[in-house]
């Protein structure tokens, strides 16, 4: 890291908001095997448009958001935004975010080997139990079989 990532990366990447945490927790799911498809843009589309946490964004701070979000995932990686992400990730939304994450994983058809390690990391970083945590893959699996 150099002299002015030092300066510029401390200053962006902190604080991020609860919005701009469970967003940066799915944008770091769907990055994480290196390609966001199709399918996957849909499904973190579909999450912001229902959850009650995005709904007081306005087009503009949502947009400011995304930006935010992906400067830290080009500046990094998606285990690194997943990271920060995760660390100010209230208690009350960690269960959802998790389930969350794990439908996106299955929503292009393929688990890549990437895929799988970000969401046992994830579940460690958010300290979801084992039994929930395979009760959920398992409930998503199914859900988008085909």
């Amino acid at each position: 890291m150099g002299l002015f990532d030092k300066i510029f990366s401390s200053s962006s990447n902190s604080n991020l908001s609860k919005p701009e945490a469970f967003a940066g927790i799915m944008l770091a799911t769907v990055a994480a095997d290196g390609h966001i498809s199709d399918e996957e843009v849909a499904g973190f589309n579909a999450v912001i448009s229902r959850m009650k946490l995005f709904q007081t964004q306005s087009a503009s701070e949502h947009l400011a958001m995304i930006d935010k979000l992906f400067g830290i995932l080009k500046r990094s990686s998606a285990k690194e935004l997943l990271t920060k992400s995760a660390e100010v990730l209230p208690s009350e939304l960690r269960e959802a975010a998790f389930a969350v994450s794990a439908d996106l994983i299955f929503a292009d058809g393929s688990v890549e080997e990437e895929e799988k390690v970000l969401l046992e990391t994830l579940q460690q970083q958010l300290g979801i139990p084992d039994d929930l945590a395979m009760q959920v893959v398992r409930v998503m699996e199914v859900k988008n079989r085909n």
